[in-house]
């Protein structure tokens, strides 16, 4: 039983973010654009061995959805890469899961999506 309990400690993360890129509905979750939310959660605040290969993935697939070439992909690769600035942003050791840092990270890019005049409901 112990097995089955760590197997789906091990592949909730990959699940979850898979369910909630496929149920996209147009007001609630468009594009799946909720998945964005295990994304950050499970390559910033608890990071998982393979998980940003995966998140670098389901950001390509949100991007295919969106109609938007490569724009989530780049953010998060560019988010990823001020991460590895550990001395300065530590999401893992911040209150509140660092719910601030995500709120900035979905911030700035929807700020450049509204005034690159570029739509994010596909």
């Amino acid at each position: 039983m112990n097995r089955i309990i760590s197997f789906f400690k091990r592949v909730w993360p990959f699940f979850i973010t898979l369910v909630l890129w496929r149920l996209s509905t147009p007001f609630w979750n468009p594009v799946g654009i909720l998945a964005l939310i295990p994304v950050f959660f499970y390559s910033f605040v608890k990071p998982i061995n393979w998980f940003p290969l995966f998140s670098f993935f389901i950001c390509f697939l949100i991007d295919y959805r969106c109609n938007l070439p490569l724009f989530w992909t780049i953010s998060y690769c560019l988010f990823y890469a001020l991460n590895g600035f550990q001395n300065y942003i530590d999401a893992q050791h911040m209150t509140n899961n660092s719910i601030h840092l995500f709120a900035c990270f979905i911030g700035f890019v929807f700020f450049i999506l509204i005034f690159s005049c570029s739509s994010w409901i596909g």
